[in-house]
């Protein structure tokens, strides 16, 4: 039997108990398959209505149940509607048979655009490195506080320096992070006052915890795995380990938005934005559609069955995920919810420099490592091309167990040890310590959310390509492992553990988060923004392709006075433009499908110039007959439409 996918979840807090190693991704058991089905749009199945139902949710849920009835049908199995995702997607669900089977039989459907298996996610936790002890409770500390959110100095180069951050702006109400992870503690002191209502994306009720499925009520009733849990539901509970309650959510969301300046507890890096607590992990992680609806209905997108979202959000914070491939699920997600015009942060996970997770590893997610105090790669960071930028993520130096963790992360959290106790508002600390890319990612989403408070027109590329450009260079020196052996440098992951390493751009990301630099580029008024648009969105071999720069920004009162095209790697199928280089449109024609890339200089009429670098996806059309197999070409034709969609509002861009 196999087992549910498992992932590596960002350290919570730092005990023995909680710490878990490194696991392979699973399937689900084969006693319950579970799959991720796209209908194709044109498809009858896709078009079929629901009449008579009393509410959206009954609608929703009756229609899920019906398409499942038809396949089920048509493959000779019995299949169970499960939770809906999107309008043409949801979850199948069957007994007796396992996930990749039904993804087979699923696939070859004439009606099915696509199927994957809803693998089960989880909260990222550190393995037990030996860098990072578990302490006892004596003095909370730690001594140095919340080092990194202050300026660098001394021995501490990665700290994110919020102060200069703030003098630009301390952050708009109206900009919003979604945080979707464990739910978060609303009496939190910290926390109460900065929480949107939510909802809760859970729809396996044993996994939620909670008595139900879906519903409005975000808050964490505590992720613990109880003996009793693993006895009454064996296949739910297979492969994963008693553990008590980990509070992530409210941890994660705590250093997006915690209350500041209020005379308590911690600050946040996105001060005056709000937080919108989306709940998709519970008992033992979350299920990828799950998770997915989350991403979609944060964005504003329609999820059947859920209310629509209120307040749609600017910035979506992920701290979880898994090993393996970004799915196709995930790719025509993350396209849609970019598209929306919001940025998608994950971390990169906590693998011990093993390759970058899903969904982190997705195109078009700012996928973020963690840095340990010195600016070196810290020991349980996952690494690789995929990590856009690395930001603190926690550590402690010292190794005795009975000393205290000297660079922890501070995050609110809730005293109960499986159920929540009410009003509880305590914070890790020194002793009850935090460490793990789970508190990166928030450090830059809530940096994020504060470029969109100062300048509103910016798109998720241009987040993406300011935090890049701002970020500071990876230290070479001051790394130390305590026990006089060399720090390397970083490598290309492989099927082997990296702890401690010297960073490069090719596998921690651009260089370590500068907030106060990133929030000075994103405010400059005489800042230019270039931006590279594609038409058709979605382009073939031989069809004329038009790049445009329309969509570049310049400051108030200047023009662009320049445009420079270039081809960077024409990828064996494009040799050059057609045409002027020099104009606001250029034009290309690929030879065959496949790659190329292109690069944007824009500059306006005071001299200020900014680069936009692109990688086109050029496939051949998919064919609309036959059955509904995964086959190579109708990848590549799926990869470029999602990459193509939206295009023009997610060009990477530079100032």
């Amino acid at each position: 039997m196999r087992l549910p996918l498992t992932f590596l979840a960002a350290l919570a807090i730092a005990s023995a108990a909680q710490l878990s190693l490194h696991a392979p991704a699973m399937a689900a058991p084969a006693a319950d398959a579970r799959v991720i089905v796209t209908f194709k749009a044109d498809s009858a199945i896709a078009r079929q209505q629901v009449l008579g139902s009393a509410s959206r949710a009954e609608t929703a849920a009756q229609r899920s149940t019906e398409r499942a009835g038809v396949l089920g049908k048509r493959i000779g199995l019995a299949l169970r509607g499960g939770a809906n995702v999107s309008d043409r997607t949801q979850v199948v669900l069957a007994s007796g048979i396992s996930s990749e089977q039904l993804v087979r039989k699923l696939a070859a459907d004439a009606d099915v655009e696509s199927a994957v298996i809803d693998v089960r996610r989880h909260r990222y936790s550190a393995p037990n490195d030996p860098l990072y002890p578990a302490g006892q409770p004596v003095d909370p500390g730690p001594v140095v506080g919340q080092w990194y959110l202050r300026a660098p100095a001394g021995d501490v180069k990665s700290s994110i320096d919020a102060e200069t951050a703030w003098a630009v702006t301390t952050g708009n109400p109206n900009v919003i992070v979604a945080v979707l992870d464990t739910g978060v503690r609303f009496d939190h002191a910290d926390l109460k006052t900065k929480l949107l209502p939510g909802y809760d994306m859970i729809s396996d009720p044993v996994i939620a915890g909670d008595g139900d499925g879906r519903d409005a009520d975000p808050s964490d009733p505590g992720d613990y795995v109880s003996a009793a849990d693993k006895a009454a539901h064996p296949s739910t509970f297979d492969g994963c380990d008693i553990s008590d309650s980990s509070w992530h959510g409210t941890q994660t969301a705590s250093l997006v938005g915690a209350a500041t300046g209020n005379g308590i507890g911690m600050a946040s890096i996105g001060r005056n934005v709000r937080v919108l607590p989306l709940r998709v992990l519970g008992k033992c992680g979350g299920y990828d559609s799950d998770i997915q609806a989350a991403m979609r209905w944060a964005a504003g997108l329609d999820v059947p069955g859920v209310p629509a979202n209120p307040t749609p959000a600017a910035v979506i914070s992920m701290s979880l995920g898994s090993d393996g491939g970004c799915s196709s699920s995930y790719v025509s997600v993350v396209g849609e919810v970019t598209a929306a015009g919001v940025l998608v942060v994950a971390a990169a996970g906590n693998s011990a420099g093993r390759a970058v997770g899903t969904p982190a590893n997705c195109p078009g997610v700012l996928a973020v490592g963690g840095l340990r105090h010195a600016g070196t790669k810290v020991g349980y960071s996952d690494l690789g091309p995929q990590v856009a930028i690395s930001a603190p993520a926690g550590n402690c130096v010292n190794l005795g167990s009975d000393e205290p963790c000297l660079y922890p992360i501070i995050t609110a959290l809730n005293a109960g040890k499986t159920t929540p106790v009410a009003n509880s508002s305590i914070y890790s600390d020194a002793w009850n310590y935090a460490a793990g890319t789970s508190f990166a990612a928030p450090l830059v989403a809530g940096t994020a959310a504060l470029m969109v408070s100062a300048r509103p027109a910016l798109r998720p590329a241009d987040l993406r390509s300011l935090l890049q450009s701002s970020a500071r260079t990876f230290p070479k020196t001051g790394g130390d492992n305590g026990d006089g052996s060399v720090v390397p440098v970083c490598t290309a992951p492989g099927d082997f553990d990296q702890l401690q390493c010297y960073c490069t751009t090719s596998t921690c990301g651009a260089g370590m988060l500068d907030a106060g630099a990133a929030l000075k580029a994103a405010a400059a008024t005489d800042s230019v923004v270039a931006r590279i648009g594609v038409s058709p969105a979605t382009p073939s071999p031989g069809q004329t392709i038009t790049l445009s720069a329309a969509g570049s920004l310049v400051g108030p009162g200047r023009t662009i006075a320049s445009w420079r095209w270039e081809l960077t790697d024409g990828g064996g199928i494009v040799s050059g433009f057609v045409g002027a280089t020099n104009q606001q449109t250029a034009e290309v024609v690929a030879s065959d499908s496949g790659h190329f890339g292109v690069r944007l200089t824009v500059t306006d009429d005071q001299g200020k110039s900014a680069v936009a670098s692109d990688g086109i996806a050029v496939a051949w059309p998919a064919s609309s007959g036959g059955g509904g197999a995964l086959g190579p070409a109708w990848l590549a034709g799926l990869l470029a439409s999602v990459i193509a969609v939206g295009r023009a509002r997610r060009r990477e861009t530079a100032a």
